[in-house]
């Protein structure tokens, strides 16, 4: 089982805890990681572009001029895509990107991306973390006694909306529950700090 140390909030090491090998040291597939991600993506666009065809722009009922006799090119409508305010050639329409994969290939790049973490010693276990009040500066100075000053993603057990709202103005740095992680929010940080409490839950879910 990979060990690794707890800080406290003042960035000083308070203890070790054991990681469950199955959720935090398999070997990292990279194939699964690409798909998800993909998926991730693919699921966030809107798909809401849209333009008109030929067949869609106002006007062009008249032939512009007669067909021969002219000098010029042969012409059906002023609306046809090589005219200037002509409609598009296979013009995109509104549709939905978004599929879905085996829920085992997610949960697979899952763990991938959680053994990536600790492999590359981007994963950081935090004892307990406590705001009176939400305060950005407090946790500015937090993540600074952590090391953790540029993309971060916070997972933490339960809702906490001091924590969240302490978090939220700071550049770069995301929270996340323990049932809202995804794979391209762990991919993308540079570093994952994880509360104590929430290990067992992730370990759980995942299992």
């Amino acid at each position: 089982m990979p060990k690794v140390p707890v800080y406290n909030i003042e960035g000083q090491q308070v203890g070790e805890i054991e990681l469950k090998d199955e959720i935090f040291g398999i070997e990292v597939n990279e194939a699964a990681l690409h798909q998800v991600v993909q998926m991730q993506l693919a699921n966030k666009r809107q798909g809401t572009q849209s333009a008109k065809t030929r067949g869609e722009v106002r006007g062009g009922g008249r032939k512009p001029w007669r067909q021969k006799g002219t000098g010029r090119a042969r012409q059906g409508s002023i609306r046809a895509p090589q005219w200037i305010k002509g409609g598009v050639v296979f013009a995109p329409k509104p549709r939905d990107y978004s599929y879905t994969l085996p829920k085992k290939l997610r949960r697979l790049a899952m763990k991938s991306a959680l053994t990536s973490k600790v492999r590359d010693n981007e994963l950081i276990v935090l004892d307990n973390i406590s705001i009176e009040q939400p305060k950005t500066k407090e946790m500015f100075r937090i993540l600074r006694n952590l090391k953790a000053d540029r993309k971060v993603l916070m997972v933490l057990p339960e809702k906490d909306e001091i924590i969240q709202k302490s978090s939220r103005n700071i550049p770069g740095v995301k929270t996340a529950l323990v049932n809202t992680l995804n794979v391209y929010d762990i991919l993308n940080c540079d570093k994952f700090i994880i509360l104590k409490d929430a290990v067992p839950k992730v370990e759980e879910v995942y299992v």
